[in-house]
C-alpha cells in the first residue's frame, strides 16, 4: 500500500481535521492569542490537511468536485509561506467553520 493512496491519505486528512475541531472545543478565539502552544497546534493542523489534500490524486480530486480541494491546498500554503502574516481570525474560522462541514463532506468518501 503506497504511503499517498488516496484512501489512506483521504483517512489521514479527516482524522486531522476532527484534531482540529477536537482540540479547539471549549476554547474562544483568543486563546489563539493567548497560548502559544494552542496556536500552534492548531496551525500544524490545518496545515497537515491541506498537505493531505494536495497529496490526493488529481483523478479522486476531480471526481469530487463538491469539495473545495484547491481553497484547502491554497489555505495550507498561506499558512506555511506567511507564517509571519497568519490571520489568526481566518484560522479560527477555518477550523471551527469550515472543518466540521468538510469533515461531514468528506466521510461519505471513505
Amino acid at each position: 500500500m503506497s504511503r499517498h493512496e488516496d484512501s489512506v491519505t483521504l483517512r489521514q486528512m479527516l482524522e486531522h481535521i476532527e484534531e482540529a475541531v477536537s482540540t479547539t472545543s471549549g476554547r474562544t478565539r483568543e486563546h489563539l492569542d493567548s497560548d502559544r502552544m494552542f496556536y500552534l497546534a492548531v496551525l500544524k493542523l490545518v496545515e497537515i490537511v491541506g498537505e493531505a489534500a494536495g497529496r490526493l490524486s488529481s483523478s479522486f480530486q476531480t471526481s469530487h468536485p463538491e469539495i473545495p480541494w484547491r481553497q484547502i491546498v491554497g489555505a495550507r500554503n498561506r499558512l506555511v509561506h506567511g507564517y509571519d502574516a497568519v490571520d489568526r481570525d481566518v484560522l479560527w474560522e477555518i477550523v471551527t467553520a469550515d472543518f466540521p462541514a468538510l469533515a461531514l463532506a468528506l466521510k461519505p468518501l471513505l
